[in-house]
């Protein structure tokens, strides 16, 4: 079995292997260039970003929904139990406050 190519084989196969290079040469100039370098910078930054204002949306508005079954029941209707008495403490703690304002102004 012989393994002989010709000429105008060899010249076709040199040609294509060019090309190839050629291709696989200026993929790789755009990825080193500054530009492309900087925008992949900026897209990774840009997504830990999302992903950490994601998370943080998420953790917020669990707590913010787990407050709010503590004051309010299932069917919407508040449950007085518990809201009357922190009511209760926050005006303790706002008339504290006023009480305390007024004796430094003396």
């Amino acid at each position: 079995m012989s393994d002989a190519r010709s000429p105008a084989q060899i010249e076709a196969d040199i040609i294509s292997r060019r090309e190839q290079l050629a291709v696989v040469l200026d993929e790789i100039g755009v990825r080193v260039h500054p530009k492309t370098i900087i925008g992949d910078a900026k897209a990774k930054a840009a997504e830990a970003v999302d992903r950490t204002a994601g998370r943080a949306f998420v953790a917020v508005n669990r707590t913010v929904s787990d407050v709010k079954a503590q004051f309010v029941s299932e069917d919407g209707a508040p449950r007085l139990e518990r809201v009357i008495p922190v009511a209760l403490l926050a005006v303790g703690v706002v008339g504290l406050v006023v009480v305390s304002g007024r004796r430094r102004k003396r």
